[in-house]
């Protein structure tokens, strides 16, 4: 790729003494992709575009499980999944406002910091499990804590899958 990178598929395969099959096709185009994406700025923002666009679907998907978590972690309640649901939108009705909040800053030329928006999702949260779940301080800031730590497990595989969702597909 480094000395031909216009080099086509069938010659490229032929030289590399690889047979003309379905996967390595696929494994030339994506080192071809990924080399475009190393070099080139257009490619790279174009792929960086596809994990946004697969990102905000994946964490669509994830719902679901932080509503198991809070299922699992607060099963003594008399909440139903759909209960749990409705908070679990209500909260990321929340982050999305933060996040919304923090671009048009950004749009606007501002540079406010992201780790603020993440504090002030994350106190949100807090006080949000512990008026809706109506448990004490310190149980509410170790289901928290729990419940955020599953979550962020489960978001990284999310977004490593993700990540190689969009290659797969750019």
């Amino acid at each position: 790729m480094k000395k031909y990178p216009d080099s086509k598929i069938d010659p490229a395969l032929d030289s590399l003494g690889y047979e003309k099959n379905f996967t390595n096709r696929f494994l030339f185009t994506k080192a071809k992709n990924l080399n475009s994406i190393t070099k080139d700025e257009d490619s790279r923002s174009q792929f960086f575009s596809q994990v946004l666009s697969s990102g905000s679907v994946a964490l669509f998907l994830l719902l679901p499980f932080f509503t198991l978590f809070l299922r699992f972690f607060y099963i003594r309640r008399k909440f139903g999944y759909v209960d749990h649901l409705i908070f679990v939108f209500h909260v990321q009705t929340v982050f999305f406002m933060l996040f919304s909040i923090f671009f048009i800053l950004r749009i606007c030329k501002l540079k406010p910091e992201i780790w603020i928006f993440i504090v002030l999702f994350l106190l949100y949260l807090i006080i949000a499990m512990k008026k809706f779940y109506q448990q004490g301080y310190i149980k509410t800031f170790f289901k928290f804590l729990l419940i955020n730590m599953s979550y962020f497990f489960i978001a990284f595989v999310g977004v490593i899958l993700v990540f190689l969702v969009s290659f797969a597909l750019f």
